[in-house]
């Protein structure tokens, strides 16, 4: 029999869904039988049904900060969602909702207000994206990742609790990995991860700095969906992916250096695997600046170097791959200096505080 019903939301990427995952066991723990509001045709449906948690689909609207045309229906989308979320809300009778962004989760916000059911929100990012600034004056509370987040979120509602970690990425087998690749174990292993589209400057200059690199160090590559170099299939010491899920926790623990983008989620993933991390975050022609922020913030910190787009040329790169290297130890000890309760139980501590009022 369960205590308490908690309604989740969030879509639009993967970023948007997989901290909402991690927080699942520990809510099914503590009492919660688990829902989940997403778009029709969003990343989340496939991700949240596939982890057998009942779904619930609504209409959606992007949000956007440019001028589309569609900025003139999509608002009508977002009104018809906040109906669908309502009656969705009026029939489940959730004790919480639990928001992790993106832009379907807008309309379960403002149903969930509208209703009196008491919402958490959670932010990955240093400054709070537009779905969460829209959804903020309806939440009971907003956590947040970074410290240097609070200073955005009005009405003390900020609570700084750090990024839910997915237990599997935590359980990983190194002997696994190196299997999976075929590699030896005479060489560090470097894994690069362009974000779940790939990169195409990132994939085109590691590629460049092949030969140079492989004398070092083995590689794995998430190169992203039709990435492939078919030339280099049979290359020893180097092995390409499109994509990896149930692989992902092996290889990571197979790497001792991580080459990636800069999103939240991703990097505190990292940085509890204690994996020292060269971050080459989305510039601010591609992105709102976000993971430069991200980035910055972990460089401050101790635990990455960083390297801009516009600074990703050959040379620079693989100097900055020695440099990672030269400075193992001392990233991983300011990694296990970090102090921090586990990030997951402070969310629940809060989401267990706002139905108690």
């Amino acid at each position: 029999m369960y205590k308490y019903k908690v309604i989740m939301t969030g879509g639009g990427t993967a970023g948007h869904v997989t901290p909402n995952l991690a927080l699942v066991p520990a809510l099914k723990e503590n009492g919660f039988e688990v829902k989940y509001i997403g778009s029709k045709d969003g990343i989340e449906k496939e991700i949240i049904k596939n982890n057998n948690i009942p779904y619930f689909q609504i209409s959606s609207g992007k949000l956007r900060r440019y001028f589309d045309l569609k900025n003139f229906s999509d608002p009508f989308k977002v009104l018809k969602g906040i109906k669908d979320a309502n009656k969705i809300l009026k029939k489940e009778k959730p004790d919480v909702v639990f928001s992790k962004g993106g832009f379907v989760a807008v309309p379960v916000v403002i149903a969930a207000h509208l209703r009196k059911i008491p919402v958490v929100a959670h932010e990955s990012d240093m400054t709070p994206g537009l779905a969460n600034k829209l959804s903020a004056p309806f939440c009971s509370k907003l956590c947040v990742t970074f410290r240097e987040s609070l200073k955005y979120i009005k009405d003390n509602k900020g609570v700084l609790t750090g990024s839910p970690i997915r237990t599997e990425i935590l359980n990983g087998s190194k002997e696994k990995g190196l299997e999976i690749c075929n590699f030896n174990k005479s060489k560090e292993v470097i894994l690069i991860m362009g974000g779940s589209l790939g990169s195409k400057i990132i994939n085109d200059e590691i590629r460049g700095n092949l030969e140079l690199l492989l004398k070092d160090f083995n590689i794995i590559h998430i190169c992203g969906k039709g990435n492939l170099d078919n030339n280099l299939l049979d290359k020893v010491g180097y092995k390409q992916f499109e994509y990896v899920s149930e692989e992902l926790p092996d290889l990571m623990s197979a790497a001792d250096y991580i080459i990636s983008r800069a999103g939240a989620n991703s990097i505190f993933e990292f940085l509890a695997l204690r994996k020292p991390m060269l971050l080459i975050p989305l510039s601010k022609k591609a992105s709102r600046g976000d993971q430069i922020l991200n980035a910055n913030s972990f460089k401050n910190e101790g635990y990455a170097l960083v390297l801009n787009e516009e600074e990703l040329i050959n040379s620079t790169l693989y100097n900055k791959i020695l440099e990672l290297k030269s400075n193992k130890k001392n990233i991983i000890n300011a990694m296990n200096n970090m102090n921090g309760k586990n990030s997951i139980d402070l969310i629940i501590e809060v989401i267990l505080k706002s139905i108690k009022g």
